[in-house]
């Protein structure tokens, strides 16, 4: 991957940095500033013209955040990769980009709650519509396809529900009618699953979750082809604005380094947490991708490298008893995000997908008693005594 086919772990460490001409730095060197000087009012001239490379404007364009936009795309196997201030920037940006008044959307059957807030937004602004379906069959994604259709967005696993969508088969069907596929990848991450590689058209992020994995930096990221995010880096990007600030690029190539070895880790602790889970009485339902149980598991087999950090699952009761285990637990942190080197837990319903409508959110498979835990990097053993402290307490 990347330049010369260099392995992952290596793309992570190195990919769109030169310590040569950076005084043999050998961290990629934080600029931080809003402007840069032309030699001449010629070359000022040549840049915004585009006749000439260069920098001109942070908003535009800045040197530690061209390393990163490098990286994140030798590591989605992209062409072109671009950062913004947050993933609903990135996904705002590149939803905006694909659509016009009157089109339609055709969505996983969940997806984040800040996504469904902009496609609302959308509806009600631009008469766009949107509909959600299982995605389990060709058959059933040709009958939803509309002459309007302009793309397909994807989240694999769902959040939270960690439901598994079929990339290659979502993209065999939107080859055929000429529609771009876009991918959310946050739960993976690109050490795990690759949406470029099974035929998707762009692949978004919110790089906050694990590709930072330090819990200090709000970012997104969006990889695809060069054309196409040309223009988005033209438009949507440019005259939007919600671009990443040099020091967040900076934190963020400074994360993705670690990044296979703490998604190994996630996994490995995930993997012991769900089988601990699966056999408490309490637990009514569990969710994970690598369950070799659950209906989904041979997608998982097929494109995920492993199954994440992410387990949701189902209590019986009513929406206290739910809210009554976080609060009984001892160390494990009630937050929402994932993906930080600390454990977290929260209550979909109330907290992260709390905008979507009731009935909506039903349909989705996020019920009341639903709680989706980012498995962290502690030993797995102190987080499985703080969850079933709590658990027994039920």
């Amino acid at each position: 991957m990347g330049n010369d086919n260099k392995r992952f772990e290596t793309t992570a460490i190195h990919e769109g940095y030169n310590a040569k001409g950076m005084h043999g730095s050998i961290s990629t060197p934080l600029f931080q500033t809003s402007t840069y000087e032309f030699e001449s009012a010629q070359q000022g001239e040549r840049r915004f013209a585009g006749e000439e490379e260069g920098y001109i404007y942070s908003r535009i364009g800045n040197p530690t955040v061209t390393v990163l936009e490098k990286r994140i795309a030798a590591m989605e196997n992209g062409e072109r990769g671009l950062a913004f201030s947050s993933g609903m920037g990135a996904i705002s940006a590149v939803l905006i980009a694909l659509t016009k008044a009157n089109d339609h959307i055709l969505c996983s059957s969940g997806i984040y709650g800040c996504t469904f807030g902009l496609l609302t937004m959308m509806k009600e602004k631009y008469n766009m519509s949107f509909d959600f379906i299982s995605m389990d069959t060709k058959e059933e994604i040709r009958a939803q396809i509309k002459p309007e259709t302009s793309c397909i967005y994807v989240e694999t696993p769902i959040n939270p529900t960690m439901k598994l969508i079929d990339l290659q088969m979502v993209a065999e069907v939107a080859k055929e009618y000429n529609i771009p596929v876009v991918v959310d990848n946050t739960f993976s991450s690109p050490y795990l699953q690759r949406p470029l590689e099974l035929g998707c058209d762009v692949v978004v992020h919110s790089a906050t979750k694990y590709l930072n994995g330090h819990g200090d930096v709000i970012a997104g990221l969006a990889v695809g082809k060069r054309e196409f995010l040309d223009e988005v880096a033209a438009t949507t990007q440019k005259d939007i604005g919600g671009v990443i600030g040099p020091f967040d690029a900076w934190l963020l190539l400074r994360g993705m380094k670690t990044l296979p070895l703490r998604m190994d880790r996630h996994s490995d602790n995930a993997e012991r947490i769900f089988e601990k889970l699966r056999k408490h009485p309490k637990i009514k339902a569990i969710y994970y991708p690598h369950d070799t149980n659950h209906p989904n598991y041979p997608i998982a087999k097929k494109q995920m490298k492993r199954g994440g950090g992410v387990i949701a699952f189902e209590i019986g009761g009513t929406k206290e008893a739910a809210q009554a285990l976080l609060n009984d637990l001892a160390f494990l942190k009630v937050a929402v995000s994932l993906g930080d080197a600390e454990t977290l837990i929260e209550h979909p319903a109330t907290m992260t997908h709390a905008v979507i409508p009731e009935n909506e959110r039903l349909l989705m498979g996020i019920t009341d008693q639903l709680i989706r835990l980012s498995v962290g990097l502690e030993a797995w053993e102190d987080i499985w005594e703080d969850l079933e402290q709590a658990l027994n307490k039920l």
